[in-house]
């Protein structure tokens, strides 16, 4: 088990998140950029994009007016950092050309599982330690 990650975080430094992966490179068109973005959106608590711990649910972007519209979801309904995934989301998001506009819907249904995590994201919370 490499403990760096840990150790950064420790002393108040992010481990860096992996580049995304090969499945998100090959979604087409704005919507696919805004995709692979959101692989940069860290979770405030967990070394995981918000990507790959399974909240993003949909993204659909209209190229002719710039908005981007995100279907999201959270692990547990009093989240504490819902409010700052939000802002991470549109933060990110609003640096991409053509996306000017961003609107996410949160849903619930179904709800966040452990088994919304993807296959990458499981390695490397394995890498800390964390069974998922």
């Amino acid at each position: 088990m490499n403990l760096d990650p840990l150790l950064a975080e420790t002393l108040g430094e992010r481990p860096p998140l992996p580049p995304p992966p090969e499945e998100a490179e090959s979604r087409p068109g704005l919507a696919g950029r805004a995709w692979r973005a959101l692989y940069e959106v860290a979770d405030p608590e967990l070394p995981l994009s918000i990507a790959d711990l399974g909240l993003v649910r949909e993204v659909t972007v209209n190229e002719h007016t710039g908005l981007a519209f995100l279907q999201l979801t959270f692990t547990a309904t009093a989240c504490p950092c819902m409010d700052f995934i939000e802002w991470d989301i549109r933060k990110r998001l609003l640096q991409e050309d053509g996306i000017e506009q961003i609107e996410i819907e949160v849903v619930w249904d179904p709800p966040w599982t452990a088994s919304c995590i993807s296959e990458r994201g499981r390695e490397i919370l394995g890498g800390f330690g964390v069974a998922a």
